[in-house]
């Protein structure tokens, strides 16, 4: 390789970095909720989420509506999920016991509305405007 050839193939893949950097903070100008885990507890099936607030904004109160589908493929459940607060630019942790399911047959979730989204400078419906999701879970997450 010439070295005209490794600076051209060193500029595009810096181009290449900084666009899937742009495109990345792009994507956090809202809310991501990842399901982390889903794990067997004495009650049912305790759900692990990663909530992101990419707003510049605080959120002061969360709540939003899960449909759970079994492996079916056919509603197993409702549940109403109360995230709390998610302050500005950071990322919590939240669990949620939800009695009389077996992980195993929970395939996916969709989150099908934000109740609750309260903070100062948060328009209605925000939590759920250009809301993310992504699983690491067995079950998939869509929003």
């Amino acid at each position: 390789m010439t070295v005209r050839t490794l600076l051209l193939s060193a500029m595009m893949s810096a181009a290449a970095v900084s666009g899937a950097a742009a495109e990345e903070a792009g994507a956090a100008k809202g809310l991501t909720i990842e399901l982390n885990a889903l794990a067997a507890s004495q009650k049912g099936c305790l759900f692990t989420f990663v909530a992101a607030n990419g707003f510049t904004q605080n959120i002061a109160k969360a709540s939003f509506e899960f449909v759970i589908f079994n492996d079916k493929g056919t509603v197993e459940r409702l549940a109403l999920l109360d995230f709390r607060e998610l302050p500005a630019g950071k990322s919590k942790v939240r669990q949620f016991d939800v009695p009389g399911i077996k992980c195993e047959s929970v395939k996916n979730l969709l989150i099908n509305d934000a109740p609750v989204c309260e903070g100062e400078g948060i328009e209605k419906g925000g939590c759920m405007s250009g809301i993310v999701t992504r699983s690491k879970a067995s079950a998939g997450l869509e929003g």
